[in-house]
Formats: structure tokens, C-alpha cells, sequence
């Protein structure tokens, strides 16, 4: 789907007066958001989408796409890649879920021994929570897929050790 289209749906929910009002924008341009930016007809406007797409080519931070997931009360896994099905790295994967859930609880533990959880405490909690739901849901795709070779590859959030904070940790 393109991102006008998107936003054409959207608008199908949602006021483009509203969008205007709340964005300090022209009403005119809102719609022209939902138009397809053709340089031919130079209907359509880029949009705040199309933006953020090229902004994420630009930089390749994917930290960018995990604060807006985070501001939409989720967060961001990227998808694994898709090969042969080799279930023999099902078994690993399983204990490493395990291994992260551990360590996940051991964070938890030290922080909470005193019974108070200090702000650098709770970045700690919150990468480690990170680092297993990016694991947890690689295994899930892999599993709708019946495809288990991707787990052979470490994930994105435990290769990158040096990983940079989410933007709750700055």
C-alpha cells in the first residue's frame, strides 16, 4: 500500500479539517497528502510518511521507527529473512528465549533488591524486556512461517551490542 493511500483511508475515519486544525496546516495540503505525488499532474504533496520513509533511508536508524512505534504504544521487530526451513535451529532458539527471559529476570532481581528500582535500573530492565521481545517474536514469525532457518542468524537487538538507547532511556 502507498502512503496516500494510507492517509486516503485514514481520512476516511478521521477529519481532514480536524488533521489541519490539530497540524497548524492548510486543509488543502492535508488532502493533498492522500493524492499520489505525481510529477506529472503535481497533485498530490509529500507527505509526512513519505518523509519519514526517506528520512530512515537516509540515516538507516532504525531508531527512528521505534520511537514512533513506541509513541503508537508498541514497538518495533523487524521481520526475519526468509530461506530454507531448517528446523534443527528450532531447539537453540527455544533455549535462547529462555536464556533472554532469564536474563531478563536477573535484571529485575538486582534492581529490586532494595526495593526501589533507580532510573538507570529501569533503563537496564527496559533493554533487557527489549532484547527478549525482539528474540520472542522472530521465533513467532518463524513458527507462522514453518520456517526456521532465520534463527540461525542473531537477531538485530543481540548482534548490535553497542545498540543505542531508546529514546525512554535518554
Amino acid at each position: 500500500m502507498h502512503s496516500h493511500e494510507l492517509l486516503h483511508e485514514v481520512f476516511q475515519d478521521t477529519s481532514p479539517k480536524q488533521v489541519a486544525a490539530d497540524l497548524g496546516l492548510s486543509l488543502s495540503l492535508i488532502y493533498k497528502w492522500a493524492e499520489p505525488a505525481d510529477a506529472v499532474t503535481s497533485s498530490g504533496s509529500a507527505n509526512p510518511l513519505d518523509r519519514i520513509e526517506r528520512l530512515l533511508q537516509s540515516t538507516g536508524d532504525r531508531r527512528l521507527v521505534e520511537w514512533i512505534c513506541e509513541r503508537a504504544g508498541g514497538f518495533f521487530i523487524t521481520n526475519p529473512k526468509t530461506t530454507k526451513a531448517h528446523p534443527e535451529f528450532l531447539i537453540p532458539v527455544t533455549n535462547q528465549i529462555v536464556q533472554e527471559f532469564a536474563d531478563l529476570l536477573s535484571v529485575i532481581a538486582a534492581a529490586a533488591a532494595d526495593n526501589q528500582i533507580s532510573a538507570k535500573e529501569a533503563v537496564k530492565i527496559r533493554a533487557r524486556w527489549e532484547d527478549l521481545k525482539s528474540v520472542t517474536e522472530g521465533f513467532v514469525a518463524c513458527c507462522e512461517e514453518g520456517n526456521f532457518s532465520p534463527l540461525k542468524e542473531p537477531s538485530p537487538a543481540l548482534a548490535d551490542t553497542k545498540r543505542p538507547a531508546s529514546p525512554k532511556q535518554r
